[in-house]
Formats: structure tokens, C-alpha cells, sequence
């Protein structure tokens, strides 16, 4: 805890190597604490405790406690703490963003863009907070009217991912806030930095002690502590972000005390291009949702389809542009392109390189690691003459490899664009309107981009179909929904007049 970190901070005092339990940054009951690794480096910069499952109990009391008091704060009350924790956020971004560079190996400039998209829930939630709304009816028995009314549902659970680590935070954090949850967060061992200065600023805004606790574990320690909350008989809801199989366990975790469970699971998304499509508005779309986070994110295009005509036109252009990209550590001002989180990525894009290749698959571009930088950082790569039975086409990439695949017609490229058991995403580019409105309809996802990348937006639903996970995070009602509980009252008025 002594250790000269690699970078400074304007505000030093929201950096903590310590869990956040009951308002106090406190170690685990053990003592042991874990390393977090700089990914542009492969150099530990800070720790934080290790906490295990004899862990678990106090941070889900101390958040129940306080959901017993919170959940009576009115909801403008509610939304003023949201917006004063986005004030907070805003005056803090460079150094929340900095934090994000050295725990995620990502760009500067992207750290900042994921800081300002997250803020977007944060803002959206706040007026979400008073527009939580109940009903009355008069049913077909004419002396009897029924109410239902929404009451936030308890102590929350939240277990995020490493690749966004402020914006998966602030979306399901806002959401369960504004409804008047309390929540236990259990952030990626490889970003618990970021999270832990978010929940600081939550302080700083006035959520009261236990309405926020952050804690803390190494890879390791994770599946047993995340075991333990979701099976927590005081928790009630459970958000997790991740890979699809771990979201069926943590599924099979909630089925036992019947908690709600929100899962925002792997993406397998076809990014779809045709002969009258804008080319250039494609190859803009591409770069950023195949090269941004070194390619690891859920929503990103894992498998481009270029119909014949315009395939090898567009083959090149997506080289000529990835070739300008610069690779290296994500605090040097000129990169564009930063490692990837973990060495587990490397190794996964070795096998699926090596796979597309033995298939016959052609790398034009890339196809390396960068053994010489130091870090976990590999070629942006791109494969050419793609097919359905490379590991490529069947598993989620997370990483910069982009494999392009050639189709005929308009009913292959759905055929092939469906043919997966996930449906986070899709994307496709086109002029014709009635392909737009049949493309809609007919691709099996969550989320469809027309002539688009940008998917995600507080102001619309998130989430997907099929194995991608259930449940909505952000948007008008849905989102909110997720954190609440209907009930439903039933008055006798007396006998009505037949003079009425």
C-alpha cells in the first residue's frame, strides 16, 4: 500500500485500497489482500482486500439496514443525490478516466468517452427516480376499485465486468437507486479501483452510509463470493454483466431463494454489409465497434458479413484504415488502440487465429501478439475468406480480430446472421427501406443498428434474446422496472347507486 503508483491524480484521496462496508473503507476479516496489474505493463500498480465468503454477510446487512430507512426517502429526494452524484462524476472524470487507463489497458480518450456515455444513466435515472407510477381501476365488480402501487424490491446485487467498469456501475447503480434499493457491488478483480472512487463520490453526494458497499475479491474468491450473495436470504435482486455460461450459474445461484435476476450476457453479433450500402458509413461504424477496448466488448461486431459485390472494395478499405491505428499503452497521448485486459485474451486470440487459418482463413493483417511492449497487447488483426465452421464464427472474440465472410443474397446473410445461440446485437448496412423494416424484424437480437454502430443510449432499452440474458437496462420504464415490486390493493366502496 506503499507502492509509488505510476500515475498522479488531481484528487489523490479517491484512490482506495480498501472495501467500502458501511459508509468505512475497511480490509477483509483475513487480512490477505490481491494485486491488480497494470495491463499495458504487466506491472502491479495497487492491491485491495480479499474478501471471501465469511465476508458476504455483513456488507448484505449493512445494505439491508439501510434499505429499511432509504427506501422511505421521497423520490425527488432521491434524484437530488443522483444529480449531485453526477456533478461529482463530472468534476472527477479525468481522474475517474485515469484510473479506467491502468485497470483496463484502454486510451485515454476512450476511458474519458466511457466516463461521459456513463454519465448519461446516471442524469437519465435521476428524472426516472419521480416518474415511478402506480394505477387504479375499476374492475368488472362494480363496489370494488383496485390499486397497484411500485415499491423498490431490497438489497440489490450488482456483478460487473472489467471491459466497462464506470459505465456497467453507474447504469445498474442509478437504476436501483432511483427506485430506493440499496446495493452491494462486487467489482471484476482486475478494476476495483474505478468502482471504488465511484462509490466515494456516492458519499460525497449524500447516500447514506450501507446504501453503497463495494467488495472486494481476486479471481480466485469470485465464483464462491458470488455465490454467496446471490443465494443471500436478504437479497432480492441480482444485475450481472458477463460471459453466458457464468450468467447461467449465476441463474441457477437465484433460482433457489426465487430472486430477480437481470442478465446482460455474451454477444455473437453479425455486422452486415450490402451492395447498396454506404461503404463509408460502414468502414466509420466498423472501426469503432471492432477496434475500441482492443475489441472487447459484448455489443461489438464479431462477424462481418460483406455481400459479393461490393466484398473485396470494402476488404480493402478496412485494411488501408486499421493499418493507421496506434497500439500501446493507453496513457501515451498518440495511442488509439491499448491492451487487453488480461493475458487470457491472448491466449484466446492465438487459438482462434490458428483455427481460422488451419479452415482456410486468410490473415491479410496483424495476426501476432506484440511479445516486445511489455504488456498484453496483440495486432489488430483481420482474417479474409471467413466460413461457418471456425471458432470465430461460434464463440464471442473479445479481442481485435475481425473476420470478414462473403454472402450472395439478403435471405444468407439473415440465415448466417442467426445462426448462433446469442442475440445481443446486430447491425447492418443498406439503402433499400423495405430490406430495413424486413432486416428489423427477421435478425434474432436485443438490439439492431440500421446504417448505425450506436446501439446503446440511457434513453433506450439494453439487452438481448436467445443466450445474450433477460431483462432491460436503461430506457423509459423497463430499466427502472427491474428494481421494483408491484402490489396490488383491492377496496370494497359500498354498494353503488343504480341511479349512478
Amino acid at each position: 500500500m506503499s507502492r509509488t503508483l505510476p500515475f498522479t491524480l488531481d484528487n489523490p484521496s479517491l484512490l482506495h485500497e480498501a472495501s467500502l462496508l458501511d459508509g468505512n473503507w475497511v480490509q477483509a476479516r483475513s487480512g490477505l489482500r490481491f494485486d491488480v496489474e497494470d495491463p499495458g505493463t504487466g506491472k502491479v500498480f495497487a492491491s485491495c482486500p480479499n474478501n471471501a465468503v465469511a465476508d458476504v454477510d455483513a456488507y448484505v446487512q449493512s445494505a439491508q439496514r439501510s434499505f429499511l430507512t432509504y427506501r422511505q426517502t421521497n423520490p425527488r429526494e432521491r434524484a437530488k443525490k443522483l444529480l449531485q452524484w453526477h456533478s461529482l462524476i463530472s468534476r472527477s472524470k479525468n481522474d475517474i478516466a485515469k484510473l479506467v487507463v491502468y485497470e483496463t489497458g484502454k486510451p485515454m480518450a476512450e476511458a474519458v468517452g466511457e466516463v461521459d456515455y456513463a454519465l448519461g444513466f446516471a442524469w437519465w435515472f435521476a428524472g426516472e427516480a419521480e416518474r415511478i407510477r402506480g394505477s387504479i381501476a375499476q374492475p368488472s365488480i362494480s363496489d370494488r376499485r383496485t390499486f397497484v402501487i411500485k415499491q423498490p424490491i431490497g438489497v440489490c446485487v450488482a456483478l460487473v465486468p472489467w471491459n466497462f467498469p464506470v459505465a456497467m456501475i453507474i447504469r445498474k447503480t442509478a437504476a436501483a437507486l432511483a427506485a430506493g434499493c440499496t446495493i452491494v457491488i462486487k467489482p471484476s478483480p482486475e478494476t476495483p479501483f474505478s468502482v471504488l472512487a465511484l462509490a466515494d463520490l456516492a458519499l460525497r453526494a449524500g447516500f447514506p452510509a450501507g446504501v453503497m458497499n463495494v467488495l472486494t475479491t481476486d479471481n480466485i474468491n469470485t465464483p464462491a463470493v458470488s455465490e454467496a450473495l446471490c443465494k443471500h436470504a436478504l437479497v432480492r435482486k441480482v444485475t450481472f454483466t458477463g460471459s453466458t455460461g457464468v450468467g447461467q450459474l449465476i441463474a441457477r445461484h437465484c433460482s433457489e431463494g426465487l430472486k430477480k435476476v437481470t442478465l446482460e450476457l455474451g454477444g455473437n453479433c453479425p455486422f452486415i454489409i450490402f451492395d447498396d450500402g454506404d461503404l463509408d458509413q460502414a468502414l466509420a461504424a466498423l472501426m469503432i465497434l471492432k477496434w475500441r477496448t482492443a475489441g472487447q466488448a459484448c455489443t461489438h461486431a464479431n462477424r462481418v458479413y460483406v455481400q459479393k459485390g461490393v466484398y473485396d472494395k470494402f476488404l480493402g478499405m478496412i485494411v488501408e484504415t486499421t493499418k493507421r491505428l496506434k497500439v500501446g499503452h493507453g496513457a501515451s497521448p498518440d495511442t488509439t488502440m491499448g491492451a487487453l485486459t488480461t493475458s487470457r485474451g491472448l491466449e484466446k486470440l492465438d487459438r482462434h487465429v490458428a483455427d481460422a487459418v488451419a479452415k482456410g482463413g486468410k490473415v491479410v493483417l496483424g495476426g501476432r501478439r506484440l511479445e516486445n511492449m511489455g504488456g498484453n497487447f496483440f495486432q489488430p488483426t483481420i482474417i479474409s475468406d471467413m466460413s461457418a465452421d471456425m471458432l470465430t464464427t461460434q464463440e464471442e472474440i473479445f479481442g481485435p480480430l475481425l473476420g470478414l465472410y462473403r454472402f450472395d443474397t439478403e435471405e444468407e446473410a439473415v440465415r448466417m446472421a442467426n445462426d448462433t445461440s446469442m442475440g445481443l446485437a446486430s447491425y447492418f448496412f443498406t439503402k433499400d427501406v423495405s430490406r430495413t423494416w424486413r432486416l428489423l424484424e427477421n435478425l434474432e437480437a436485443g438490439m439492431i443498428g440500421m446504417n448505425t454502430g450506436n446501439s446503446s443510449a440511457a434513453e433506450s432499452p439494453f439487452g438481448g434474446i436467445k443466450a445474450s440474458g433477460y431483462g432491460k437496462e436503461a430506457g423509459k420504464d423497463v430499466a427502472i422496472e427491474e428494481y421494483l415490486i408491484a402490489k396490488t390493493g383491492t377496496l370494497t366502496v359500498g354498494p353503488v347507486s343504480s341511479k349512478l
